[in-house]
């Protein structure tokens, strides 16, 4: 017998089900992660629901959601729901989820995995609901396959390869400098004060989730995987960087620099320091950019893969056949221009 259950808050998750969170395959998977979504990124007046899907009174997957869409966030690199560790067979638990979703006309699904999206789309349509499918944003990326730090750079654009010779040796001769890692808990406010400060000087929009940047590196710093990396120059912070390095793929979540220090090239150097750091001291075997097709992406990494959404749409409800409508006429569209 199949039940479901909803929650608003974490600490509402019964005990047993709360055991689905050490099954988690990434950080944006983690309590921990969920923890800083749900107090520090929540848009005014969204609902969360942590969707909990029983079989014969055991917990088998959790659902994170917000209203009628899934509980992601612009900082969002991979949506996965959690699944017992015993699931070998996630199809019939898509399809029970789907099933609990057909009071609503359309649930989109964001930042999925192509594969996890098939998977999610099967069961749905066992449901009886149908799908949609759209591109969310680029995720570029590498595999090392054994290359040390020189091997690396030996495959990168030679334009690029000459920058960061060059940059790195001015950088090594500033007497002026420091740059500084933060592996841990220890000391970590300071490199937190460092970013948000060369974040507020550099060229990026304001966050939508002022508090959100800070959760986030606290997070992945107490599960013993966060990376804080901060280059002062004249004791004023000139680039900082916050990647996260688990399982061997080192990706980078958040970065940037101070545009009053462009003559030292600092995003390109704190780049390269953050990189030789992953293969050197951290053994990484896959580099990871994150969300987004920016330009400067594909010098650092070779290879691009699709995020998508997902919109599970119950087409017996009049809304639900505007959106399919809606869909495919986009689509077509999309294919004249």
């Amino acid at each position: 017998m199949v039940s479901v259950e909803t929650f608003t808050r974490l600490e509402d998750v019964p005990d047993d089900a709360a055991d689905l969170f050490a099954g988690a395959r990434g950080f944006f998977s983690t309590r921990a992660w969920w923890d800083a979504v749900l107090t520090h990124a929540m848009p005014d007046g969204a609902s969360p629901r942590l969707v909990l899907i029983r079989s014969d009174g055991r917990a088998r997957a959790l659902f994170p959601m917000m209203g009628h869409q899934s509980l992601t966030t612009p900082y969002t690199c991979l949506y996965e729901p959690l699944f017992a560790n015993d699931v070998t067979d996630r199809a019939p638990l898509y399809a029970d989820f789907a099933r609990f979703l057909r009071s609503s006309a359309v649930t989109r699904m964001d930042a999925l995995d192509e594969l996890e999206a098939d998977a999610m789309a099967a069961g749905a349509w066992a449901a009886g609901l149908y799908t949609a499918r759209f591109d969310h944003f680029g995720n570029w990326h590498e595999q090392l396959q054994g290359r040390d730090w020189n091997g690396y750079m030996a495959d990168r654009p030679g334009a690029l390869r000459e920058t960061v010779r060059r940059r790195l040796r001015r950088a090594d001769r500033l007497t002026n400098a420091r740059f500084r890692l933060f592996t841990g808990l220890d000391d970590l406010e300071t490199g937190i004060a460092a970013f948000e400060a060369v974040y507020a000087r550099s060229w990026k929009d304001p966050e939508p989730f002022l508090a959100f940047n800070p959760a986030q590196i606290r997070a992945a710093a107490g599960l013993g995987i966060g990376r804080l990396g901060v280059w002062w120059i004249d004791d004023v912070p000139a680039a900082a960087q916050f990647w996260v390095i688990e399982h061997s793929l080192a990706t980078v979540l958040k970065l940037a620099h101070d545009e009053a220090f462009k003559a030292n090239s600092p995003g390109t150097v704190v780049t390269a320091w953050m990189i030789r750091h992953m293969i050197e001291q951290e053994a990484a075997t896959g580099l990871d950019f994150g969300r987004g097709d920016d330009p400067y992406k594909r010098d650092w990494v070779a290879s691009r893969r699709q995020r998508v959404g997902l919109l599970l749409v119950n087409p017996r409800l009049p809304r639900g056949i505007l959106e399919l409508t809606r869909h495919a006429l986009g689509r077509v569209r999309a294919r004249l221009r």
